[in-house]
């Protein structure tokens, strides 16, 4: 923007009056200017990624349908300690089946009442209850896994529509610089000081620009629309985001595996999950424990000599009989041993992740080193190639060939960075997914 201004200036007749001197009109004119915009600019504040994350943590689907089955195990935990119905039944006693072959009316037999319930063992019940609870704990894991995966995504998309915004700064830029050599080509042309073939090729090179402006919007609008999707919100809503996000930094070469253990979710939720089949299996071993049941049975004689009767009794099962026991055995060492390959399957995950850090702190530092390069070293030479490539055309002393041709490596490299700059974005972002932040 600076040479343009400055190439702008140049051809000013009066640059040096209008340099100097600002009517007091005007001054106030620019003063209401930027009280207006100034304005404008707080009542459209831009979206943070904060607030985008927020956002997503509140209002997306997926997250609330974890948080919805945390409840539901919450709710089955409930029940985990309610007994069974009784059972009531009704029937005849002692009937005989050919009453006519009875000679002795006490053997006419007997009308009966019957109520029978199951009593749980107390610690099966808790035991159970517990394991119930612990698949909530499992459930929010999850919702925690899926929110590092979402993250990652708004914070893609994000990134994305950042390096957008400064690819069509550039490509803005770009065009007015081309505007401009096209401008002074078509003055110099009636002149002799020009060639028709380099008007055209100035031409296409400002309707190529005009093209990738047009695709570059749609590009942000794709991103528009994802983090609407991620946040729940209508997708046809149009917001800003803040684009000054600071670029990210050298990381040290170090994969902690104790950090690794305490911030990563999915090694949460193998936690949880181990916990819980441990749980299982307390609640398994408890089989060995009885059960008990209660049963009273009254009986209205048909003889009214005879007196009514009742029968109590309990039960309890005996689950240490070799014929019984051989289940809850075989249960028990099932899960113990897949708690134990579950918990080499954690090692696995963190010796995994362990490996994928550092290698990314390698990539990151080598895609911050290449951004650095071209920021400080490469675009500045190609800004100034091009700054006196057109200062020498300004002067007739190089043609527009030369001019385009330096706009060109300047455009280029300018793109170069950019994606540069996105790659070290995406690195960044994959680092921070491994690394759970």
């Amino acid at each position: 923007m600076s040479s343009i201004r400055k190439h702008i200036a140049g051809i000013s007749p009066g640059r040096a009056v209008e340099g100097s001197v600002a009517s007091a009109p005007m001054l106030l004119s620019l003063f209401m200017t930027l009280l207006i915009s100034t304005g404008i600019q707080a009542q459209d504040q831009p979206l943070p990624l904060d607030s985008v994350l927020q956002a997503i943590r509140r209002n997306n689907p997926m997250l609330q349908q974890y948080g919805l089955r945390a409840k539901a195990q919450d709710a089955y935990a409930e029940g985990a300690t309610s007994w069974m119905a009784p059972m009531v039944g009704g029937g005849v006693f002692m009937l005989p089946y050919s009453p006519q072959n009875v000679e002795r009316d006490e053997r006419q037999g007997s009308y009966m009442i019957s109520a029978e319930q199951d009593i749980p063992n107390p610690a099966k019940q808790r035991a159970k209850q517990n394991y119930m609870k612990s698949k909530a704990a499992i459930e929010l894991a999850k919702a925690g896994v899926a929110f590092n995966d979402l993250r990652a995504q708004a914070k893609t998309a994000y990134y994305s529509w950042v390096v957008l915004e400064k690819k069509l700064d550039v490509l803005q830029d770009n065009a007015r610089i081309m505007e401009y050599m096209l401008k002074l080509a078509r003055i110099r042309y009636p002149y002799s000081q020009g060639m028709l073939g380099s008007i055209y090729k100035a031409e296409a090179r400002l309707h190529g620009v005009e093209n990738m402006e047009q695709m570059i919007r749609t590009q942000i609008a794709q991103q528009n629309v994802q983090l609407n999707t991620l946040m729940n919100l209508p997708k046809e809503q149009s917001f800003r985001i803040d684009t000054l996000v600071h670029m990210p930094e050298p990381v040290a070469l170090t994969a902690d595996t104790a950090a690794l253990y305490n911030n990563r979710s999915d090694i949460r939720q193998l936690d949880r999950t181990i916990q819980s089949m441990r749980l299982n299996v307390e609640q398994e071993q408890l089989e060995r424990k009885p059960d008990f049941r209660l049963r009273f049975d009254h009986m209205f004689s048909r003889n009214t000599m005879m007196p009514n009767q009742f029968t109590a009794m309990g039960m309890v099962s005996i689950p240490i009989a070799p014929w019984s026991s051989k289940m809850y055995k075989a249960n028990t060492k099932a899960m113990n041993l897949e708690i134990e390959a579950m918990q080499r399957e954690r090692e696995s995950i963190l010796n995994e992740a362990q490996g994928m850090v550092y290698n990314m702190a390698l990539a990151l530092n080598e895609a911050h080193h290449h951004v650095h390069n071209y920021k400080e070293k490469i675009l500045p030479a190609l800004r100034k190639n091009y700054d006196v490539t057109m200062l020498a055309y300004e002067e007739n002393s190089a043609q527009l060939p030369e001019v385009i041709d330096a706009w060109e490596a300047l455009n280029m490299a300018q793109m170069e960075y950019l994606n540069n700059l996105q790659d070290l974005y995406q690195i960044a972002v994959n680092y921070e997914r491994e690394l759970e932040k």
